[in-house]
């Protein structure tokens, strides 16, 4: 089945690549014709683990095709997935590609939306006279590991009435379907809501052990071996539940705000999820506030960070407490030196000359009153921290992920304080 992913940003870009790995032929259409002659030759504008080998590996295979000719991508494919990092104009789009199309197409909604969205595209077509059958497909992606959510999904959710295009999808999806990977179909309203949803209670998870290592500061307890022991509930799960400098991704703060205002123009009060974002917010100054007890004050401080990327394996800063901790730091009036090992383009675009940017972690260091970890890149594990003591003014480091050895440092010397551990 010739298959089409509408979209060359972060999602159309890891969704067409997946699918044709699956074995399917796809063809990623979008009008940016350098984009696509850059994805063609494996040139992906964004880092992402393993996305780039399977990029290649596809278009060598002859399944995977970049195109900016919307007439024949709407006439070749029978499933379009609308795989756009934004919707703006995601109406629009299912108008021309109804019209192009020989046949009413089944168009798939990949694209973060908010509840409402399909039955709305539904009611443009059929303002039009148009046909088509319109499918709310929530994806789960996290930067760093995006190629392998998708490979390797905990559901797949089928916004639908319509039996043929449940049967359609099914298909293209069949070696997860195989793989015993539970498919829920349901109406479009509740598919759209789950992807919200899910952001939601992630972060109130990761919100929760946050404020409980708080707790364990003062009263002398662990808060990784807590998380690790809530997490053996079955009732609970270890995943998200690390204490830490907060949640990011490119889209978890507008998942968090979609839903705080659909729960507003419907009068629903969501304080659950109103404490879970000002908690999440406010990390950055509670890790702020241990690098200044730590230093005296940091103000006319001089700070290294490790880490601007909002996680590892991937270059994406959206969200990032590395990011607001380098903020608040500068703010505070500290001045801050910064290393990682992809994401530094992207965070001189957010940070607007306020931070120095160094080529290795050495160079991060040298110098500075404190080093904080601000990103749990596994190559920092591994560093030549004898090497570091002597290059800090002050041999302090500050772990917000709790990623190093803080048994080891502390007998080299270090001062090494961690996130809700002593």
């Amino acid at each position: 089945m010739q298959t089409g992913v509408y979209g060359s940003g972060y999602l159309g870009t890891v969704v067409s690549a997946c699918l044709a790995d699956f074995g399917t032929p796809v063809t990623c259409c979008h009008p940016d014709s350098t984009r696509m002659v850059e994805m063609a030759q494996g040139n992906v504008p964004f880092f992402e683990k393993n996305l780039t080998e399977v990029i290649k590996r596809n278009v060598r295979s002859g399944r995977l095709a970049y195109s900016t000719d919307m007439e024949s991508f709407a006439r070749k494919a029978q499933v379009i997935f609308l795989a756009e990092d934004t919707p703006q104009h995601l109406a629009d789009l299912a108008v021309r590609i109804a019209r192009l199309a020989p046949k009413p197409p089944i168009l798939t909604i990949m694209t973060p939306v908010s509840v409402g969205t399909a039955s709305s595209v539904e009611k443009r077509l059929k303002d039009a006279g148009l046909k088509a059958t319109i499918v709310s497909q929530p994806v789960f992606l996290t930067p760093g590991c995006a190629v392998e959510d998708f490979n390797w999904p905990d559901r797949i959710i089928l916004g639908t009435s319509a039996n043929d295009a449940v049967l359609a999808l099914k298909q293209i999806l069949h070696p997860l379907v195989m793989r015993g990977v539970p498919v829920i179909v349901t109406n479009h309203e509740t598919a759209e809501l789950v992807r919200e949803s899910a952001t939601a209670f992630v972060a109130t998870k990761i919100s929760f052990i946050n404020e409980l290592s708080s707790l364990c500061e003062k009263v002398n307890a662990d808060a990784v071996s807590l998380a690790m022991a809530l997490g053996l509930d079955k009732k609970i799960a270890p995943r998200c539940l690390q204490p830490g400098a907060g949640m990011g991704g490119i889209f978890a703060e507008s998942d968090m705000e979609s839903l705080a205002e659909l729960a507003r123009a419907k009068g629903v009060s969501l304080k659950i999820l109103s404490a879970a974002r000002e908690v999440n917010l406010s990390l950055a100054d509670r890790i702020v506030d241990k690098i200044s007890t730590m230093v005296q004050s940091v103000q006319n401080k001089d700070v290294g960070i490790l880490g601007l990327a909002f996680k590892p394996n991937t270059n994406s800063v959206a969200g990032s407490s590395s990011l607001r901790l380098a903020q608040n730091l500068v703010a505070r009036g500290a001045r801050v030196r910064a290393y990682d090992p992809v994401a530094i383009p992207e965070a001189r675009m957010e940070l607007n000359g306020t931070v120095h940017y160094c080529e290795t972690p050495y160079a991060a260091a040298e110098g500075m009153d404190a080093l904080v970890v601000g990103t749990g890149w596994p190559e920092f594990r591994s560093l030549d921290f004898d090497r570091i003591k002597h290059l800090l003014k002050r041999p302090v480091i500050v772990d917000t992920k709790n990623l190093l050895d803080s048994v080891r440092l502390r007998a080299m010397g270090f001062q090494y304080i961690g996130v809700g551990r002593h």
